[in-house]
């Protein structure tokens, strides 16, 4: 390891512990016993709960296939290497939410592992765990594990090529080489919109290069460069393709300077800086010394910030709006890091272990969701709404108006008489309901009312019975539009329960 990334070691300062503060938490099994109990809970207890909406798409590409016609309609959904590992669950496990969900826990769990790593090379020899369980205290970092979608596969190959980038610059190896070129090449393909990471991996090999601090020659590193940017090629040429196209899949407006902000995490990273400072004057800890060298810090900081201001400025540019939270998820750990150099101006190295297991316990106390046994991984009950909907429907002949949890599906694409079995209704494929389905588009439309007012004369009105099955916003505009038919008139609505984000609404004749 160079001197450059190799952290500085303060443990030699003498300091006076206060014994109440030390002993309960040095306690060498008290680390791993945390982080174990912390993936149980928050990674593992939510597993059995329904998909939402996205997810629910996955299982709809891994069953019907990347080719299935119906995905012509939202291109960027099956561009992406990811399916492979839910197709290969599924064969290994069978069909259901464990399974697709299950190389999401394995991802993470490695881009966990590297990231403790990481600090440790970048920050202090002690710092892994306290980066792991700054890691763990920010929600979207834990949401990824449990989550049948691109995003764990994607902070995985962002931290391995990071953590590759920093091995081979320090030791000019090849074998490094190959490992970084191999996890940059696949980080693009994982995703679309992760292309800032690039620039994290540009900035921070740049900075060694340019102050003579990489072992790596810069005929090595404009090789690797040449060669990962040749692979990239298709994947560019696919992302410039699709990008003509982006507007029709937009679901955030422009975002404005008070996104940015709360997407940078300042209330995240703040906090632990004064938590940090008022624990070292409570403690009275002596001062200690930079734990990071200024290109351990150009790397921490790029990471946290290339991916929030990229898709910033290119949202605010071109107008198309791709500032959304889940696509900020590479940037966490960068978050993380950020928070642990702060901490790192004012923890003396004998105590790195101690804060790290004071954090886990605070972690798992306060995101454990100890309010229910098996927490729900997202706010969608999907499966709960159907459930309630076959119960509600035995017969099977009532209608059920569905809208598309989905953005593409309005006119030109959505049209009455849209099928049922395509991907803008993956919620009908993964947890099939009884009843005469009647596709509705995302959002209202003149098409729409055209056809729901044919409908409620012609079909809704006679059968006496009906139900509104959908996420919140779409199911409630459709209660009021029907509610105030004439058709409609005395009628009954009644809810069939609490779905979260979902809503089942039954309209019967009195």
């Amino acid at each position: 390891m160079s001197s450059l990334t190799r952290p500085v070691d303060n443990s030699s300062v003498n300091l006076q512990e206060p014994q109440a503060f030390r002993t309960p938490l040095d306690r060498a099994w008290l680390l791993p016993l945390l982080l174990a109990c912390c993936i149980v809970r928050m990674w593992l207890a939510p597993l059995p709960s329904s998909f939402w909406v996205d997810e629910m798409g996955t299982e709809f590409v891994v069953q019907h296939g990347a080719a299935d016609p119906s995905l012509q309609v939202a291109p960027q959904v099956p561009a992406s290497i990811y399916y492979l590992l839910p197709r290969i669950s599924q064969s290994l496990f069978g069909a259901s939410e464990i399974a697709y969900r299950l190389p999401s826990v394995l991802l993470m769990a490695a881009a966990l592992w590297i990231i403790a790593l990481i600090a440790r090379r970048l920050i202090h020899a002690d710092a892994g765990g306290f980066a792991a369980f700054a890691c763990l205290l920010l929600p979207e970092f834990s949401y990824q594990a449990a989550d049948a979608r691109p995003y764990a596969l994607g902070s995985l190959a962002a931290s391995a090529g990071l953590l590759f980038l920093i091995r081979w610059l320090d030791s000019g190896r090849w074998r490094e080489a190959l490992f970084f070129a191999l996890f940059a090449a696949l980080l693009w393909r994982v995703h679309l919109l992760f292309w800032p990471v690039y620039l994290v991996f540009a900035i921070y090999a740049l900075s060694r290069l340019l102050r003579g601090q990489a072992r790596a020659a810069w005929s090595q590193v404009v090789a690797v460069t040449v060669v990962v940017g040749a692979s990239l090629l298709p994947v560019a040429a696919q992302a410039l393709a699709l990008n003509r196209q982006a507007s029709a899949h937009v679901v955030v407006p422009v975002p404005a300077l008070s996104d940015l902000a709360k997407e940078l995490k300042f209330a995240f990273i703040l906090p632990f800086t004064a938590a940090s400072a008022l624990l070292a004057r409570w403690l009275r800890w002596p001062r200690v010394p930079p734990a990071a060298s200024f290109q351990s810090l150009v790397l921490v900081f790029t990471w946290w910030l290339c991916q929030p201001l990229c898709l910033y400025a290119f949202s605010r540019l071109s107008g198309t709006s791709v500032f959304l939270s889940r696509y900020l998820y590479v940037a966490i750990p960068g978050i993380a890091l950020t928070a642990t150099v702060a901490a790192a101006a004012f923890v003396p190295a004998a105590y790195w272990k101690q804060i790290a297991a004071a954090l886990g316990i605070g972690v798992l106390l306060f995101h454990g969701h100890w309010n229910r046994l098996l927490p729900p991984h997202h706010n969608s009950d999907w499966r709960g709404a159907a459930r309630a909907i076959n119960a509600a429907l035995s017969a099977g002949r009532e209608p059920v108006i569905c809208p598309s949890p989905f953005i593409e599906a309005r006119p030109p694409v959505w049209h009455p008489g849209y099928p049922a079995n395509t991907f803008l209704y993956s919620q009908l494929a993964a947890y099939p309901i009884n009843g005469a389905l009647y596709p509705f588009p995302f959002e209202t439309s003149p098409e729409a009312e055209q056809f729901a007012a044919s409908l409620a004369h012609g079909t809704l009105a006679p059968s006496g019975k009906f139900v509104i099955y959908g996420g919140d916003r779409a199911a409630q505009f459709w209660r009021s539009w029907f509610s105030g038919r004439p058709e409609f008139a005395g009628w009954r609505i009644r809810s069939l329960g609490s779905f979260g984000d979902v809503v089942v609404l039954v309209f019967e004749k009195p």
